[in-house]
């Protein structure tokens, strides 16, 4: 499928925030007080090659600090989503705007189920031969479906193998706050369409005016890593998810991410700390 809207890299637009994850996911995974541990992280920051990596690898040690501990809170939080998901029956998995994900690599995912991961092909195709050329192995029947969320992505996925007949388990990691009102409501509606009775979501969300994603301390440190943040994230108002979910017939449960940080017994600190204040992870049950 060939898409008339805007593409990226690994290391350009909203790419580089794929990268900027990983590799808090790589400082997660060298503390002591780990909460998870992702064998693949380093060596995808490393195989950017890019000098633009010069700005997220050389970051000081508060931001790292506050990068990895916060993306530890949220990173395992969405692992024990999908194990329990995995363990209750359900068949499939999609992870949207997956990124540098590598859950279908490093998770005991149950024997038989299928994980999709939908991203921006030049984005997939730097993950599959990173990966590739590691000798990294799938954990589950794995399929990438290169697609941009802007288009038609439910037909690109039905396309590649996906049954909306079976009860999925869904993610949206990091993903709302960069999409437009319009474009959220959309994709809600067709997660809805999709899904099964047995099907779940989960979704990473800021409450409140949307405004307060863009705090001073956060533009402060995508200008550290070079990141225009203020022109990646979409702060106009819309309404809840959760409410749209429940408004469609799902069960929502609703978790503070300070409250889930405490209950991993990991303190917080700068901003990742300020933002598990506005921050709730959405799961929802249909």
């Amino acid at each position: 499928m060939t898409s008339t809207h805007e593409q990226w890299d690994i290391v350009s637009g909203v790419g580089i925030t794929a990268l900027a994850v990983a590799s808090g996911r790589a400082g997660e995974s060298r503390r002591a007080d780990r909460l998870i541990e992702d064998p693949y992280a380093q060596d995808l920051v490393a195989a950017a090659a890019s000098p633009r990596l010069d700005a997220l690898t050389g970051a000081s040690a508060e931001i790292q600090a506050a990068m990895s501990g916060y993306l530890g809170v949220r990173t395992r939080f969405f692992d024990e989503y999908f194990l329990r998901a995995a363990a209750g029956g359900v068949e499939q998995a999609v992870i949207l705007a997956s990124g540098l994900d590598t859950r279908a690599f490093r998770l005991g995912w149950s024997d038989g189920l299928r994980v999709f991961e939908i991203d921006q092909p030049k984005v997939l195709e730097f993950k599959d031969t990173a990966l590739g050329e590691l000798g990294a192995t799938p954990a589950a029947d794995r399929t990438a479906v290169p697609v941009d969320l802007r288009d038609d992505w439910a037909g690109a996925l039905r396309e590649a193998g996906f049954d909306p007949a079976r009860p999925t388990a869904w993610l949206a990691e990091g993903l709302l706050p960069y999409l437009p009102a319009e474009a959220e409501a959309q994709l809600l509606a067709t997660v809805h369409r999709l899904s099964a009775p047995g099907s779940r979501l989960s979704v990473e969300h800021v409450s409140g005016p949307r405004n307060r994603i863009l705090s001073d301390e956060i533009l402060r440190i995508g200008h550290e890593w070079g990141i225009d943040l203020a022109d990646l994230l979409d702060t106009a108002e819309r309404p809840d998810p959760g409410d749209e979910l429940t408004g469609l017939g799902w069960s929502v449960r609703r978790e503070p991410t300070r409250e889930i940080a405490a209950g991993y017994g990991r303190p917080l600190t700068g901003f990742g700390s300020s933002f598990a204040e506005i921050g709730q992870l959405l799961t929802a049950f249909r």
